[in-house]
């Protein structure tokens, strides 16, 4: 018997009670420390409501999708494989992702470390829970694809697009309450504005969960962003980045 067969995952699927109360004191925990990832998994579990069962659903109604759901890759493993990474020739949507993640350190291990803290289970072999974490891992890649840089008003635009693909209400709660800090903070910066446009780019795009991510990564970067319908995000892209990397976000 393995250690998950103790836990009965039925409830995790039924339809969930939104906990907003919940997510505000989490909000307001990474509002003065962003760097607590710990808290963003936080709220997308209190808002997650029946977003990542739908998903699910919706992955095995397309034929890459339901492809990807049989095989079942779990894409942190192929992530922070270097060698795998390697093989990915300059301008690629590889290569820009090993660029982006060894210029920050960044891991796939990292940030589901992070996603444990809060959700014991979130390694458990079940097929749902298998697409809840392929959504944590792809956050950097759309990163990548979207353009969106790490400071804290890509990270409000980000998940506003993650928003309009996933159907998560956690995404848009921290989106929005992440640009009405930012506008707090410095009122020149069009956050809210950044923020919407993140979002309609997200529902213009292609649904990305579905897509065989190893074959992405061979792609030219640009080529693949004109295939999958994403825009480009001006209103980001015009705020000074020294503006933007002065945010400190804090309450």
């Amino acid at each position: 018997m393995t250690a998950t067969a103790d836990f009965d995952l039925s409830d995790r699927f039924r339809p969930q009670r939104l906990e907003p109360l919940t997510a505000l004191r989490a909000f307001r925990r990474l509002v003065r420390n962003k760097e607590d990832t710990a808290q963003v998994f936080e709220i997308m579990r209190a808002l997650s409501g029946r977003s990542i069962a739908r998903g699910y659903n919706r992955m095995l109604g397309t034929m890459e999708g339901g492809r990807q759901a049989f095989l079942r890759e779990e894409l942190a493993h192929r992530l922070d494989d270097p060698v795998w990474l390697a093989r990915f020739e300059p301008g690629t949507v590889g290569a820009a992702y090993r660029d982006f993640r060894e210029a920050r350190g960044f891991t796939a291990e990292g940030l589901a470390a992070e996603s444990r803290k809060v959700a014991p289970l979130a390694d458990a072999p079940h097929p749902v829970l298998w697409y809840s974490r392929r959504l944590r891992d792809v956050h950097d890649i759309w990163h990548v694809l979207t353009g969106y840089q790490t400071d804290a008003l890509g990270e409000a635009c980000v998940v506003a697009f993650s928003h309009a693909q996933t159907g998560n209400f956690g995404f848009a709660f921290i989106g929005w309450g992440a640009a009405r800090e930012i506008q707090r903070e410095n009122p020149s910066i069009p956050a809210r504005r950044a923020v919407l446009q993140a979002w309609r780019i997200g529902r213009a795009t292609r649904w990305l969960p579905a897509l065989d991510y190893e074959a992405l990564f061979a792609e030219p970067l640009e080529t693949a962003r004109a295939r999958l319908g994403l825009r480009t995000p001006t209103i980001y892209q015009a705020v000074p980045a020294e503006a933007r990397a002065a945010l400190k976000l804090r309450a």
